[in-house]
């Protein structure tokens, strides 16, 4: 058994050292160990079947389908602006935009602030056509204007339009235009959210906007935003400085109720109620001790104006707080038609959206602590 396991611890020191057992006085010689050879590993992309492809073949089928239906209806818009500079006189400056075809009869759909104080107008067709534009209407508001041109039908391709009532966040949303002057770009992203207010520049405020991801800049502000069968959903027109993927787009119902007015009359007429007042606070109502915290306080009427000839009563007498002077004795606005009112802004959406000139509405208002309703027919904003 000893002999046994001295026999073992030699065989393992052998495998260990791979060298040769040493003899009695014997020199040990070492021996290298051999250099690893690298393992090469050559992967072979295995091809995807054919039913694993066909999702993004109809993806791209559906894009370059709706791209080569859609291209021709958009239209490249240039506008020319004559300002007088102090030293030089007149000087010229060019501007580009972007619009889509409306009809056969030659109205284009674009924005307002894309032909704002333009003195001369030419419309870019796909066939490399351009040809000059006349103003038929604008519609500063809302941010929309129709132009006209005089082509043979067969040369316009009308787009369908959709419905933005309907929409929900997460659809797809494809932007078509010019940006930077670059024909007929394309892009695509999706809705991001809904029924945003916009504040223009000119300090009015565009409601239920839509907001998107697909890329928008310079030049594309009057195109078309499209859902994934070509129909108008939106019309693009502004992007929020110094982010990136946050567009917006004038809702495709707002120009269905607009175009037409301007088409026919070259102006729309937006509903008027015919009053000023302030909007109620928590801190208000405890300042002036009123019956609710939210609606709107009744201070001036305009004369035969919808309020006044509805017998709106405005104020009886004037306050200071803190450093302000208030009107106040007039009712309280606290819903149109049955919806709540909280505030000017959710007055105005409401009358926008949901009204025209020469509907008759019912104010919910409070008087000496007492409810009550007074019809009135909506006028045409002054």
């Amino acid at each position: 058994m000893k002999r046994q396991g001295i026999w073992l611890g030699l065989v393992l020191w052998g495998l260990a050292g791979c060298g040769r057992l040493p003899g009695e006085g014997a020199a040990v010689t070492a021996v290298p160990e051999p250099t690893a050879t690298p393992v090469v590993l050559i992967a072979t992309p295995t091809p995807l079947p054919d039913s694993a492809l066909a999702p993004i073949d109809i993806e791209e089928q559906l894009i370059t389908n709706l791209y080569e239906r859609v291209g021709p209806s958009v239209v490249h818009i240039t506008t020319r602006v004559v300002t007088m500079d102090f030293f030089f006189g007149p000087t010229a400056s060019e501007g580009t935009g972007s619009g889509f075809v409306y009809d056969k009869e030659g109205y284009i759909i674009t924005n307002y602030h894309v032909i704002q104080n333009a003195d001369s107008i030419e419309v870019g067709l796909s066939d490399a056509l351009t040809v000059p534009a006349r103003v038929v209407g604008v519609d500063p508001p809302n941010d929309l204007a129709v132009l006209k041109v005089d082509v043979p039908p067969e040369q316009l391709y009308p787009l369908a339009l959709g419905s933005s009532a309907d929409l929900r966040v997460g659809e797809r949303a494809i932007a078509i235009g010019n940006p930077f002057g670059l024909d007929r770009t394309l892009t695509t992203g999706v809705i991001s959210a809904l029924g945003r207010p916009l504040r223009t520049e000119n300090n009015v405020t565009i409601f239920n906007v839509i907001q998107t991801d697909a890329a928008i800049n310079p030049g594309n502000s009057g195109g078309p935003l499209l859902d994934s069968r070509g129909r108008v959903i939106g019309v693009n027109t502004a992007i929020k400085a110094g982010a990136q993927g946050i567009g917006f787009a004038v809702p495709v119902d707002t120009v269905k109720r607009v175009a037409p007015a301007l088409i026919a009359n070259g102006v729309y007429e937006h509903p008027w109620l015919g009053f000023q007042g302030y909007g109620v606070t928590p801190a208000l109502a405890k300042a002036l001790q009123l019956p609710v915290e939210q609606g709107i306080l009744v201070a001036q009427l305009y004369r035969n104006g919808p309020a006044d000839k509805a017998g709106l009563s405005g104020a009886q007498q004037e306050v200071i707080i803190g450093n302000r002077r208030y009107l106040v004795g007039g009712d309280i606005v606290t819903a149109v038609n049955g919806e709540p009112v909280a505030d000017w802004m959710n007055l105005f959406e409401y009358l926008e959206l949901e009204t025209q000139v020469g509907d008759s509405v019912t104010l919910t208002v409070i008087r000496n602590g007492q409810t009550t309703e007074l019809e009135l027919i909506l006028m045409a904003q002054p």
